[in-house]
C-alpha cells in the first residue's frame, strides 16, 4: 500500500487534489496581518530588483523567506507576486514526501529546489544539500526569493538549522521571518504538527525582520537567535485567532 501512494501518478494525483483544496482555503481564509510593514520594504527592493534585472543584494535582489515547515500548507499566501509565482523558489528535501509536497507547491506557485541537509548520525547518505545550496546561492543571487522550512525535512520541531543563515551570509540577502496559523485547522499527528487550513475559517499572519548576515557572523548563533523569533511570531498568529475570553 505504501509503494502504491508513493507512485509517481498516485502522488501527481494527490498532489493536484490537495493544491486544489489549498486555492479553496486560500479563496476563502479571513485574515488578519500584523508587522507587514516590516516585509513591505523588502519586498518593494525586490521588486525593484526583479524590475531592474540587477539580481545584486544592493540593487534590491533576492529575498529569504522563513517560516516553519508545519506551515507549508500556508506558505503560498505570504509572497506577494503574480499568479505564476515563478521568481519564488521553495527548499523540498528529496524524500518521497518532499516529493509530493514539491509537486503540491508547484501547483499553487512555488516550484522547488530539491535538496536537505545530510544528518548526522549518517554523513555519509548525500541528499544533494551540497548542490541545493549552490543552487539556493545562485537563485536568490539573481534576485530570486528562497522559501526555507529552516527546521525540515525531519526536525526537530521548531529547530533552526544553520542552513538559512549561511545562506543569508553568503548572498547578503535580507531575512523575513512569518509566522502563520489557521482555524479552525487540521492538525497532522507528524513530527512538524502540520497545520491543514479548512475553507471559510480565519487565518492569521505575523512578520519579523528584515535580518541580515555579514560574513563575521556566527551561523549558530544566529539560527538560534531566529529560530527563536519565528517561534514569536507563530504563537502571535496563533493567538491572535484565539477565541476572545468569555464575558463575566
Amino acid at each position: 500500500m505504501k509503494a502504491l501512494f508513493r507512485s509517481p501518478a498516485v502522488q501527481q494525483l494527490l498532489a493536484a487534489i490537495f493544491a486544489g483544496w489549498l486555492k479553496l482555503c486560500f479563496a476563502t481564509l479571513s485574515w488578519t496581518r500584523e508587522g507587514q510593514d516590516r516585509a513591505e520594504g523588502v519586498w518593494a527592493a525586490w521588486r525593484a530588483g526583479c524590475e531592474a534585472g540587477d539580481g545584486s543584494p544592493a540593487a534590491g535582489g533576492g529575498a529569504i523567506l522563513c517560516l516553519w515547515h508545519g506551515r507549508i500548507p500556508l506558505s503560498a499566501v505570504s509572497w506577494p507576486q503574480g499568479p505564476e509565482r515563478h521568481d519564488m523558489r521553495a527548499l523540498i528535501s528529496r524524500s518521497a514526501d518532499g516529493e509530493f509536497i514539491a509537486l503540491a507547491m508547484q501547483a499553487i506557485g512555488f516550484p522547488a529546489i530539491r535538496g536537505s541537509s545530510k544528518k548526522a548520525s549518517d554523513p555519509s547518505k548525500n541528499k544533494h544539500g551540497e548542490q541545493a545550496f549552490r543552487d539556493m546561492i545562485r537563485w536568490v543571487r539573481e534576485g530570486g526569493g528562497m522559501a526555507i522550512t529552516p527546521d525540515g525535512p525531519r526536525g526537530p520541531h521548531e529547530v533552526m538549522q544553520a542552513g538559512t543563515p549561511a545562506l543569508a551570509r553568503v548572498t547578503g540577502a535580507p531575512v523575513l521571518l512569518v509566522g502563520l496559523a489557521c482555524r479552525p485547522a487540521i492538525r497532522l499527528g507528524s513530527w512538524d504538527r502540520a497545520m491543514i487550513p479548512l475553507p471559510f475559517g480565519r487565518a492569521a499572519m505575523v512578520w519579523d525582520g528584515p535580518f541580515t548576515a555579514s560574513r563575521s557572523d556566527d551561523v549558530e548563533a544566529l539560527a538560534a537567535d531566529w529560530g527563536s523569533r519565528l517561534s514569536v511570531v507563530t504563537r502571535r498568529a496563533e493567538a491572535m485567532l484565539a477565541d476572545p475570553p468569555a464575558a463575566s
